[in-house]
């Protein structure tokens, strides 16, 4: 029995850390709170679904998960959400800026709006610069933490999302990168992870939206699995831990090698 424990106790890589996760009372966000709570962090949930937030809290423990309502676009609820996790937890080790949108269904630039554009970019760019801030804040006098981004395949290729949702993640990553430079110094380390397409929520939503015959070409090279949100919380699970200490910078891809594929160019018969 001793043993078991000792051994229990080494597997959970989040022992004695804080986790604050934007957007996590459902997705990626939800599988990233019940993950980082079975690794033994402390977590904050922060979403602006307020009933599915607490509902999650309860079923992880009220003593190691609690709930803050927090609309990303408007700073002063991010900056609540952190002072909420610094106030309970004492601390503050990781931050996701996993909330985000797709916005409306519209491919053709001249039929999408101005404020269709700038809400997508609001949700998804400026809420993970506020969320970075933020984060920044009271990591820097700690000289240390890890902050996180969930931005997408989009954020590397052209024409698989909307003008808004591709901009939003292309830009997420520039600022990731330029953060991770300046935040260096101060021991913070600064990552993406960008998934390819998951039937989330908000995934389904946005397909719902579409014509299938204008999705039927997105496919995975990498055949006999099938992404799962649990797959990028485990990839968030790394980048959150101490096996990832000297990883920054850095744009962690997870799309079965959807993005090193081009159809228009391809030797290799598909089947």
């Amino acid at each position: 029995m001793g043993s078991f424990s000792l051994v229990s106790a080494a597997a959970r890589r989040l022992e004695g850390k804080v986790a604050l996760i934007t957007g996590g009372a459902s997705g990626i966000g939800e599988s990233t709170a019940r993950i980082f709570s079975k690794h033994g962090a402390k977590v904050v949930i922060a979403d602006i679904q307020d009933e599915l937030g607490h509902s999650i809290c309860k079923e992880l423990s009220p003593q190691s998960s609690s709930f803050v309502h927090c609309d990303v676009t408007k700073e002063t609820e991010v900056e609540n959400a952190v002072n909420h996790a610094v106030s309970k937890y004492g601390k503050l080790d990781i931050m996701f800026n996993n909330a985000g949108i797709a916005g409306a269904a519209k491919l053709n630039i001249l039929d999408t709006t101005k404020a269709e554009f700038e809400q997508v970019v609001s949700v998804n760019l400026v809420g993970a610069f506020l969320g970075t801030k933020h984060a920044a804040r009271v990591m820097i006098p700690a000289r240390k933490g890890s902050i996180i981004t969930t931005a997408s395949t989009s954020s590397i290729i052209g024409g698989g999302a909307t003008n808004g949702y591709t901009s939003s993640k292309h830009g997420v990553v520039g600022l990731m990168r330029n953060t991770a430079v300046e935040l260096g110094q101060f021991g913070i380390r600064v990552n993406c992870v960008s998934p390819y397409a998951i039937a989330t929520p908000l995934l389904k939503d946005f397909l719902t939206q579409l014509d299938t015959n204008k999705i039927s070409n997105i496919f995975s090279s990498l055949k006999g699995e099938v992404l799962k949100p649990e797959d990028v919380a485990e990839a968030a699970l790394y980048l959150g831990s101490d096996e990832s200490k000297y990883v920054s910078g850095h744009n962690l891809v997870i799309d079965g090698g959807f993005t090193i594929l081009n159809t228009g160019f391809c030797l290799v018969p598909q089947s």
